[in-house]
Order: structure tokens, then C-alpha cells, then sequence
């Protein structure tokens, strides 16, 4: 009996040592993307912010002719003409036509700058790498080959780096 009360008492001064101990935090040690989130077509989007200039109101831009329906047309942001993509018409999104609330989110890498047309900009947060689902069937409409992933709140991230270095986007040809 007197071993057994040793014993118990061993236990519970161990379990009470242990209990005194400060708790010991999980850091996560997973790395985040800054993402610009925005609005196409009642779908929420994000793009990573290392990839964008700046975001732009659209105020005056200029349409081309004998572009791909895609090249919403060209703006100027202090002196420099861009092209900008809809893509909505890139991705065969329903449409829903212009707005006070449109955006133009310039991309840019080493290689190309143009900008992309936006429904409504929600603003910047950060996202867990971790976090991003690969994407699911179900999502049609959009090339896989233009996605990241989709985080758990169905927020859609693009592949910026994939849509600048895409070749058909860039409209390159001569007039005759």
C-alpha cells in the first residue's frame, strides 16, 4: 500500500510540474502570398500582389480593332499606353457590362506589363500556401493551367506568372 501511494504521489508531482510549464506554441513555420482579391463574374479572384503595379480606375480607354475579343482595349496610366485584358472573355465568364466600381490591376514581371479588367477590387490579405486546394473538377470555364489553386473559402487564386508569359495575350501584329 505504502509503494502504490509513493507511486501516486510520484505521478501527480509530475502531472503538477508539467501543468506549471508554460504551454509550448505550434509556430507555423508555412510561408504566405500577398494576394489582390477582386471580383469576375460573381467569383471571387486573387492574384499574387508581387505581380501587380498598382490597381487603376478605368476611366478612358481606347478599344482596338482587329484585336482578339479578349483585349478590352488600351489605357494610358501617366503617359504609358497598356493593353488590357478582359478576362471574363478569356476565361468564357458570363459578362455583366462596365461600372463605376471597375478596376484595371496592372501586371507586371521582367518579360511583360498589361493590365487585367476587374468586376470590383476587395483589397489585399495574405494566404497560406498551405491553404491552396489543388483545383477541383468541377471548376470549368478557366484553363487549369491559369490556376494556383482554390483556398477553402472558394477564393480562386490565379497564376500570374502563367498569364504574363503567355503568348496570346500579346498582340503583336503589323498593320498592312
Amino acid at each position: 500500500m505504502n509503494e502504490m501511494k509513493k507511486e501516486i504521489r510520484i505521478k501527480l508531482k509530475n502531472r503538477a510540474i508539467a501543468m506549471a510549464l508554460e504551454p509550448v506554441q505550434k509556430r507555423t513555420t508555412s510561408a504566405t502570398i500577398g494576394v489582390i482579391a477582386f471580383t469576375l463574374a460573381a467569383e471571387t479572384y486573387a492574384i499574387e500582389s508581387v505581380f501587380v503595379r498598382e490597381v487603376y480606375p478605368l476611366k478612358d480607354f481606347t478599344p482596338l480593332p482587329g484585336v482578339p475579343s479578349y483585349i478590352f482595349g488600351i489605357i494610358n496610366v501617366r503617359g504609358q499606353i497598356l493593353p488590357v485584358v478582359d478576362l471574363k472573355k478569356f476565361f468564357n465568364l458570363p459578362e455583366k457590362g462596365l461600372g463605376d466600381l471597375n478596376r484595371v490591376i496592372i501586371l507586371y514581371d521582367d518579360q511583360m506589363e498589361f493590365g487585367i479588367l476587374a468586376d470590383v477590387v476587395h483589397g489585399t490579405q495574405d494566404i497560406e500556401l498551405e491553404d491552396i486546394l489543388t483545383v477541383p473538377p468541377t471548376v470549368t470555364g478557366i484553363g487549369e493551367e491559369y490556376l494556383k489553386g482554390v483556398t477553402k473559402e472558394r477564393l480562386i487564386v490565379l497564376n500570374a506568372k502563367r498569364l504574363l508569359s503567355d503568348k496570346s495575350i500579346v498582340v503583336n501584329e503589323e498593320a498592312n
